[in-house]
């Protein structure tokens, strides 16, 4: 693995040796001391065109840890403020001879284009509406640390999935491991060629909830709905928002996610989204530092 740019570069194999990583950073990331300096000298890049809490600073975390300088590029404080292009800043990143380059960017395609001007490996933290392939393994790994067999295992994602990176790069991950993955929500949020990605569709949220397994949730993105008639927030909850009374028509172990962040009395109701046993969202940003420690570590020890 050159770069990290989709979740359809890996296979079982791979998915299973990054886990195996990721569990041994899981038990160190929870000692008083943390650092594993494995990438001491190494240099990362954090170059984030949209707002992040949660991967970039798992990305800060996890290459401090491995004991490799960290340098975080926010571009609004960047020469990208004067006009500088993406490429022209690939081209001055690379001539600092960083060795990988975390990239966040409002445009699908942009870190395959990016990767194709810098030496160093690329990682996709999401680009548009296309991809976020370390937020698939976090969620991946998560149901990996819970003991779920991904053979046969019936996950619904529900929401927002026109402009969802982490459902497209989900189903990717989870068919390739062995799931059923469905897609659920309004027809106005569901992509137009949803059928190419080889899962089911249904607007039907309450008729779906019996079978699954997982059920992981997905903000409302209202900054890149444009232009479009939604309904009121008041209807999406009555419709697709999960409560306790709605979870009683699961299966009793169902497992509920969310990448984050979480829209309140949204997609959740707020008493839901903060129990702990019944909820993964915490423990997915938990795995978040430990799988990106993996990724890391899986890049630069090859070179």
């Amino acid at each position: 693995m050159q770069h990290i740019l989709s979740a359809d570069i890996f296979d079982v194999a791979s998915v299973n040796a990054l886990f195996e990583e990721a569990n041994r950073f899981y038990a160190l990331n929870r000692e008083v001391q943390k650092k594993a300096p494995e990438l001491g000298g190494r240099t990362l890049i954090n170059l984030f065109y949209e707002n992040s809490t949660r991967t970039r600073s798992s990305f800060e975390l996890a290459g401090k840890r491995l004991g490799m300088d960290v340098i975080n590029i926010s571009t609004s404080q960047s020469s990208v403020k004067k006009g500088e292009t993406l490429l022209d800043t690939a081209m001055t990143l690379n001539a600092m001879r960083p060795d990988v380059i975390v990239l966040r960017h409002p445009q699908s395609g942009a870190a395959a284009l990016f990767s194709d001007f810098v030496q160093c490996h690329v990682v996709n933290a999401g680009d548009g509406a296309h991809q976020h392939p370390t937020q698939a393994l976090l969620d991946a790994f998560t149901l990996w640390k819970r003991g779920r067999e991904f053979s046969g295992l019936n996950v619904l994602i529900c929401g927002d999935i026109s402009h969802s990176r982490v459902a497209r790069s989900n189903v990717q991950l989870l068919q390739t491991l062995g799931a059923n993955v469905t897609f659920c929500g309004p027809k106005l949020l569901m992509p137009s060629q949803v059928q190419t990605l080889g899962c089911k569709v249904t607007h039907d949220f309450d008729a779906a909830l019996p079978d699954a397994d997982v059920i992981m949730l997905l903000r409302v993105q209202n900054e890149r709905i444009e232009g479009k008639a939604m309904a009121s927030v008041r209807e999406y909850f009555q419709r697709y928002a999960l409560t306790y009374a709605r979870l009683e028509k699961a299966r009793k172990d169902a497992i509920v996610m969310h990448p984050g962040p979480i829209n309140r009395g949204v997609e959740i109701e707020t008493a839901l989204a903060d129990d702990l046993e019944r909820t993964t969202i915490i423990d997915q940003v938990e795995a978040g530092v430990a799988i990106r420690q993996a990724i890391l570590t899986t890049l630069l020890k090859k070179d």
